[in-house]
């Protein structure tokens, strides 16, 4: 009994080392930590952190401290890396759901008031009666005007849970008391599809501005109405679509291929190679095909053009693409906060990479590409695009390259005629769009019964310029005449559209923003000429001997 006694201590300390070990083991094996990363400098941060809290001399904030570490770490790696925290997750998300929670209205600020520019059909707020052009000035029995109110305030006190409640007091023309409508926040959807409607009466034109849940089918219904319109061509517009979901656009591109063919693989060095083929249960394979590109169309878009492209499917006509070929994926904490972490790249049918050169670490450089892109005169010039990297073959054998966006097959230089600094001035800041919001809202009961054709006919004889020049002189843009005429057919393009755009449904802003748009003339060209499908280039001839 003694000499046992006298073991247990050794007992325990054997007892206790081995329990360590094998906790150790298991949390380098099961946790994770297979790379035994616990144990590398990388737990330096950890430690770091864990210090500062102990021992800096002042109280730190360390979630704030965290919050303003992670998206510098992640900005080491690479452009789309990317940090985003739990306030600002849910907005991103629902960017790309297809629906939010709210009152189904669409409004501006405009002399420290929110305006309704219009109300969704179907949403809430039309089924109690509010109105386009309504003010509204009190939210919840609160006052919400003046310098302090902002777009992100707003939208918070209008969004909400499904089946709640939001007091709103409301200020409508021709009515001198205030008016209060008690809305019930509920499902509003997000169209990733913003137009469709038939150009010519054989051409289809379709606008995506990005590539979401609902994009898909979306796409299915806006055929669907084309197809009963009797479309016999197609025109889909990725132009200004930054991307989205990679699913939606296999989906999406899916209903243009035959059977078996590639549309996009990727492969990364955690990630083995992964192809998507296309099913062949596309019901509009043999559609002529025309897509629109610019250097706004990125990720998603470029998967899409690059599928219909090198697979011969239909001719791309635009300016080169962004050029983002890498795949992130989400990983939410506990906080719902996200990383979306790159875990690989893509590449099109014909194994070109689209992603154009960046440096680790130097965001500002990559972002500022496409300003030296326009530097360069790539905007204007075709052949002042130089491509790099090896040459890639589509089906036919028609040379393509990657390393830096979708080169179009047909190339449509920006139309910089007009532009004067007079010009520019007015549309960066805003007057343009103010003046727009303006007009339309003090002429809405006159303009809302005009057909397109009218309304256009009409603002023509309003001596809309002269207005606006007196508009934004008053607000501090000094009147240039000789700039004002030089930029005319400009300025009366974009306040139309923003006139349009504020009294009509968004398929009436297109088919008049599109009415003398260089890149929908010639891709409607292309389809009156059967050119859609690409051909096979001519082979050289075999040179002659020398004798």
């Amino acid at each position: 009994m003694r000499n046992s006694s006298r073991f247990m201590p050794l007992l325990l300390a054997i007892c206790l080392v081995a329990g360590i070990l094998i906790g150790v083991f298991y949390t380098n094996h099961f946790s994770g930590n297979r790379l035994n990363i616990i144990n590398t400098s990388s737990n330096k941060i950890n430690d770091l952190l864990r210090i500062i809290d102990d021992q800096y001399v002042d109280t730190v904030n360390m979630s704030d401290m965290v919050e303003k570490a992670m998206p510098l770490i992640l900005s080491e790696l690479d452009p789309h890396s990317a940090y985003i925290s739990a306030k600002d997750a849910q907005a991103s998300i629902e960017d790309l759901k297809g629906s939010f929670s709210g009152i189904g209205v669409s409004f501006t600020i405009q002399n420290d008031t929110i305006h309704i520019i219009s109300v969704i059909k179907g949403g809430p707020s039309e089924k109690i009666g509010l109105l386009a052009g309504d003010r509204i000035v009190t939210i919840d029995g609160k006052p919400y005007v003046g310098k302090e109110i902002s777009n992100d305030g707003a939208m918070k006190r209008l969004k909400g849970e499904k089946n709640t409640k939001v007091k709103l007091g409301i200020k409508r023309m021709g009515e001198n008391k205030l008016l209060n409508f008690t809305v019930t926040r509920g499902d509003i959807p997000v169209h990733t599809v913003e137009a469709t409607y038939m150009l010519t009466p054989t051409t289809g034109y379709i606008k995506i501005n990005k590539f979401g849940e609902t994009s898909y089918p979306e796409l299915l219904v806006a055929l669907a109405q084309l197809g009963q319109e009797g479309f016999k061509n197609l025109i889909i517009d990725l132009r200004g679509n930054e991307g989205g979901y990679m699913h939606s656009a296999i989906q999406m591109v899916n209903v243009f291929l035959p059977k078996n063919k590639l549309i996009v693989y990727t492969e990364g060095r955690k990630s083995p190679r992964e192809e998507y083929r296309s099913d062949g249960r596309g019901t509009f394979q043999q559609l002529p095909l025309v897509v629109l590109v610019d250097e706004g169309s990125a990720s998603a878009s470029e998967i899409f053009a690059g599928a219909i492209q090198d697979n011969d499917r239909g001719t791309i006509i635009g300016r080169r693409s962004f050029g983002k070929g890498l795949v992130q994926q989400p990983i939410e904490f506990r906080d719902g906060s996200i990383i979306r972490l790159t875990i690989a790249r893509y590449y099109t049918p014909s194994g070109r990479c689209i992603q154009k050169p960046y440096e680790k670490g130097h965001s500002d450089a990559y972002e500022k590409d496409l300003l030296e892109r326009y530097a360069r005169g790539e905007f204007f010039s075709q052949d002042s695009i130089h491509q790099s990297g090896p040459e890639y073959h589509t089906g036919l054998g028609r040379v393509v390259y990657g390393n830096g966006g979708i080169m179009p097959d047909i190339f449509i230089p920006e139309d910089t005629s007009g532009v004067t600094s007079y010009y520019k001035e007015a549309l960066m800041s805003g007057l343009v769009y103010q003046f727009a919001f303006d007009y339309a809202d003090k002429n809405r009961a006159t303009l809302q019964s005009m057909t397109l054709e009218e309304l256009v006919k009409y603002l023509r004889q309003q001596y809309i310029l002269e207005k606006f020049a007196n508009f934004a002189q008053k607000r501090g843009l000094k009147r240039r005449n000789l700039m004002l005429y030089t930029s005319r057919k400009l300025f009366e393009r974009n306040i139309y559209g923003a006139i349009i755009n504020n009294i009509m449904e968004t398929n009436d802003f297109f088919e008049y923003l599109n009415s003398d748009d260089p890149a929908i003339l010639k891709a409607v060209e292309i389809m009156e000429k059967g050119e859609a499908f690409p051909k096979a280039p001519e082979k050289k001839a075999p040179a002659k001997n020398k004798k």
